[in-house]
């Protein structure tokens, strides 16, 4: 019986008192060598058509300015995200990206990264994004104390973001769950359909997560161009 709901959610697997759960959020390299064959299989093909069409895509959201291969690392944040979100619907497996210290760490990193480039190299364009176009003079110093409060909130709001996620539908599936040692064999039919459904509606959320924060970290990097 667990003594709190969360706990769910904590690294419990350890050896010599060093979690080995998080280690499931490297599992994602096992794949990287089906790549490597000479006759491609389905799994890979159909990685080739989701990898082209978010480089496209990723392409227009960057702009003209941006560095050749930029897209690379959204594509690449995008399958990391997707892979760890859907490892988590399996029973037994550790959610990593249920926790703040995944989450904020790519979104920090990213952040800083962006910060750094921008104030370094186009320090010009930085300051004007302070201030929206049309903005009349009196409003200027408030303007540009939200925008300064927005920008640095930004990785908080996409880590919390994820992580809100994450837990919402994992927590649901352990309440709904919780209530079937209590039920009658009809409500326990029942109980299954709802849980089927909501393992479904977690897979799409799993997706739109993960597209969620590789859209706005390549919005993020395009202000900085």
């Amino acid at each position: 019986m667990m003594n709190n709901l969360f706990s769910i959610f904590d690294p419990s697997t350890n050896l010599f008192n060093l979690s080995l759960n998080w280690l499931s959020t490297f599992i994602g390299i096992l794949f990287i060598p089906l790549s490597f064959w000479l006759i491609p299989n389905r799994h890979f093909i159909l990685w080739n058509m989701i990898s082209t069409k978010l480089n496209n895509e990723f392409k227009m959201l960057l702009g003209p300015n941006s560095f050749k291969g930029s897209t690379f690392i959204f594509i690449s944040l995008f399958f990391f995200i997707l892979f760890n979100n859907f490892l988590g619907l399996f029973p037994y497996i550790f959610t990593s990206t249920s926790h703040l210290n995944i989450s904020l760490s790519i979104s920090i990193t990213l952040w800083l990264t962006f910060m750094l480039y921008g104030w370094l190299n186009n320090t010009q364009n930085m300051f004007i994004h302070m201030i929206p176009q049309g903005t009349p003079t009196i409003l200027m110093p408030f303007m540009v104390l939200i925008e300064t409060i927005s920008n640095i909130i930004r990785p908080g709001t996409l880590a919390v973001r994820l992580t809100a996620n994450m837990i919402a539908g994992h927590l649901l599936l352990t309440l709904l769950s919780s209530t079937g040692i209590t039920m009658s064999n009809y409500f326990i039919m029942f109980l299954i359909i709802i849980q089927i459904l909501l393992l479904i509606l977690e897979s799409a959320v799993s997706i739109i997560q993960a597209y969620v924060i590789s859209v706005l970290s390549t919005l993020y990097s395009s202000e900085v161009n």
